[in-house]
């Protein structure tokens, strides 16, 4: 028969052997914001363009359509969501 260590011990005993965590860190622990100024560079104006993932096949077909048309992937890609958009309105 084994006689085994209680659990709490075993886990005293693997956690006694690590290292203390390092101090690399290049990032102070508290920063000092109170000289800052808000909203020094917001731009209430600003436009903002969200990326549009497509999945590999659609962008493949797109590009290959949009090459032989000679016109740039957004610009085809647009073309066709403005169409969807004019028919999705007709049908309300």
């Amino acid at each position: 028969m084994t006689v085994t260590r209680p659990r709490n011990e075993r886990v005293k005993a693997m956690t006694a052997n690590t290292a203390p965590p390092r101090d690399d860190d290049d990032i102070a622990a508290e920063i000092d914001f109170s000289g800052g100024t808000r909203g020094k560079f917001h731009q209430p104006n600003a436009k903002l363009n969200l990326p549009v993932y497509l999945d590999a096949d659609v962008q493949a077909y797109l590009s290959a359509l949009a090459a032989r048309k000679g016109v740039p992937l957004s610009d085809l890609a647009n073309d066709l969501l403005k169409k969807d958009i004019a028919i999705l309105e007709a049908g309300k």
